[in-house]
C-alpha cells in the first residue's frame, strides 16, 4: 500500500564516500572511482536526505583518515561505520567514537580482518567500551550458518536485505529479535525486493533501515530514486516512515536535520 505522505524525511543508513587522495586497497581486482562529499550531496539533496551513515568499503581497508574527514564535512547528522583493525586499542576506538564513528563492519562477503569465530568477543568488547554495534555484509549461506551467533550479539544490522532469498527465514527470525536489516543495494540482490520488504516490515516494523548504497560500486544496477518510491508503494505509510527515517535515526542515535 502506498504511503499518503509526500514529504517523508529520509535517513540514508548506508552510503560510501570515496574521496581522492586517500588510501585504497584493491579488493578482488577492484578499485573504485572517486565519489566525494560534494558528489554525494548533489544526489542526496533532491531526495530529501537529512542524515545518514558513511560505511567503509572493503576497498578502503582499515584507513580511518578518509572517514573522519567525510564525517567532519557532512556534519553531526551523519555517523560512521568502520573497518576496524584487529589490533585496535581501547584508546584508538574511543578516539574514533569521538569523531562520530558508531559501529564496526564485518565484511564476510568480500573478506574481513575479523572472523566469525571471534565475533562474539569482538562485538562484546566494542559494545561495552564504546556502545558500538556490528554491521555485517554476508551471503545468505553465511547468515543461515551464523544465525545463532548473530542472535547473541548485543546490537546488529545486516546489509542489503540478506543478499539472497534463501536468507529470508533467518532474517525474519533475527528481525523479530531486534536485529536491523538494511533496505539497501536493490541492484545487487538476488531476491524479490518488494516481497522481502513486506515480510520484514510485517515481522518487525522497527527492523528495516533504508540506504542508498551510493555510489553503488560493483552493483548490477546503481541506486535509483525509484528505490525510495518502491518502499513507499510497497509498505504502509507507518512502515515506510519507519524504514525511511525513524528506525535508522534512532538506531544511530542521531538527530538528523538539514546539512
Amino acid at each position: 500500500m502506498a504511503s499518503d505522505e509526500q514529504s517523508i524525511p529520509v535517513f540514508d543508513a548506508h552510503l560510501h564516500i570515496i574521496p581522492a587522495g586517500f588510501p585504497l586497497v584493491e579488493n578482488q581486482g577492484f578499485r573504485p572511482e572517486p565519489f566525494d562529499v560534494s558528489a554525494y550531496r548533489k544526489v542526496a539533496k533532491p531526495l530529501g536526505i537529512v542524515g545518514g551513515t558513511v560505511v567503509s568499503g572493503s576497498f578502503q581497508g582499515t584507513d580511518q583518515t578518509y572517514l573522519q574527514a567525510a564525517l567532519a564535512a557532512l556534519g553531526a547528522s551523519y555517523a560512521g561505520v568502520t573497518n576496524l583493525p584487529a589490533g585496535a586499542t581501547d584508546k584508538e576506538i574511543l578516539e574514533l567514537a569521538r569523531h562520530g564513528i558508531r559501529a564496526a563492519r564485518i565484511n564476510l562477503y568480500r573478506g574481513s580482518p575479523e572472523t566469525a569465530k571471534n565475533l562474539p568477543e569482538f562485538a562484546a568488547r566494542l559494545w561495552e567500551l564504546a556502545g558500538w554495534h556490528i554491521e555485517v555484509y554476508a551471503s545468505a549461506g553465511a547468515i543461515l550458518e551464523l544465525e545463532p551467533v548473530f542472535a547473541g550479539l548485543p546490537k546488529l544490522s545486516l546489509d542489503h536485505l540478506g543478499m539472497q532469498a534463501a536468507a529470508l527465514p533467518a532474517l525474519l527470525r533475527l528481525a523479530g529479535g531486534g536485529v536491523k536489516v538494511k533496505a539497501t543495494g536493490f541492484g545487487r540482490v538476488d531476491l524479490n525486493v518488494a516481497d522481502t520488504l513486506n515480510a520484514i516490515a510485517n515481522a518487525n516494523p522497527d527492523a528495516l533501515m533504508f540506504g542508498t548504497d551510493l555510489p553503488s560500486t560493483r552493483a548490477n544496477r546503481p541506486f535509483s530514486p525509484a528505490d525510495i518510491d518502491l518502499i513507499n508503494q510497497t509498505l504502509t505509510g507507518e512502515q515506510a516512515r519507519k524504514a525511511l527515517f525513524e528506525n535508522a535515526a534512532e538506531f544511530y542515535g542521531l538527530e538528523a536535520g538539514p546539512h
